[in-house]
């Protein structure tokens, strides 16, 4: 089996250098498609449906963040931000806007790899099968509902939200800043306090599943099978 991935990057030395380890490192399994622009990288994922999206943010005409919210509008294909931005604040802006991993130049060429197979391998798996589950608690994204012990549980737009995120990063702390930042947007005015109150509301329709989120002072929340 074959695997298409799109690489925007203005870099053409970069860009080679990425295409040729791929390609030798897959023995071919991956067909590297590429683009110089954010212009042409827009137009290549309208007319093809790739398995991965690898993107610089820095790009010529339309920068990275814009064609990651745009795809994200239609496409739940694994993105990965691959840019010399490094603060904090573009990190979360990149996970705000659906990024699947966000990877720092300079970079391990054998680290990128193994990130997107993973992401790629772990995409087909959802696909397969319909439901996320951690635990007693099992997650439908294409149908936005949630089983507790095979019982549907309703929950609000956020907490949906919120325990999406946590399912998605098993046995990861989550930040109350990142979960602030991905559920209610980068330029919310109000406090990491909300976040608290929509766990609780969360843990609340949880019901005995509840004990699954736990809290971890002073960092934020992680979720255990």
């Amino acid at each position: 089996m074959s695997y298409k991935l799109l690489l925007v990057e203005d870099d053409a030395e970069l860009k080679e250098i990425i295409t040729d380890y791929f390609t030798q490192k897959s023995g071919e399994t991956y067909e590297i498609a590429s683009a110089c622009t954010g212009t042409e990288g827009q137009d290549k994922c309208m007319e093809t449906e790739y398995d991965a999206v690898l993107l610089d943010i820095m790009l010529p005409e339309v920068n990275g963040y814009t064609i990651c919210r745009d795809l994200r509008k239609s496409s739940d294909v694994p993105i990965v931000f691959i840019t010399a931005r490094s603060s904090e604040s573009d990190k979360l802006h990149g996970y705000h806007l659906g990024c699947d991993d966000y990877i720092v130049k300079p970079f391990s060429l054998a680290e990128l790899y193994a990130k997107v197979t993973a992401l790629i391998k772990r995409t087909k798996g959802t696909v397969r099968s319909d439901y996320m589950t951690v635990g007693s608690i099992k997650l439908n994204p294409y149908h936005y509902t949630v089983l507790v012990d095979d019982k549907e549980v309703i929950l609000a737009p956020k907490e949906y939200t919120i325990l999406k995120i946590l399912m998605e990063n098993v046995g990861r702390i989550i930040s109350r800043e990142n979960l602030l930042i991905r559920v209610w947007g980068y330029d919310f005015e109000g406090n990491d306090r909300v976040v608290d109150n929509h766990i609780k509301k969360l843990r609340k329709s949880l019901g005995e599943a509840s004990n699954q989120i736990k809290t971890i002072m002073k960092r934020g929340y992680s979720l255990e099978g």
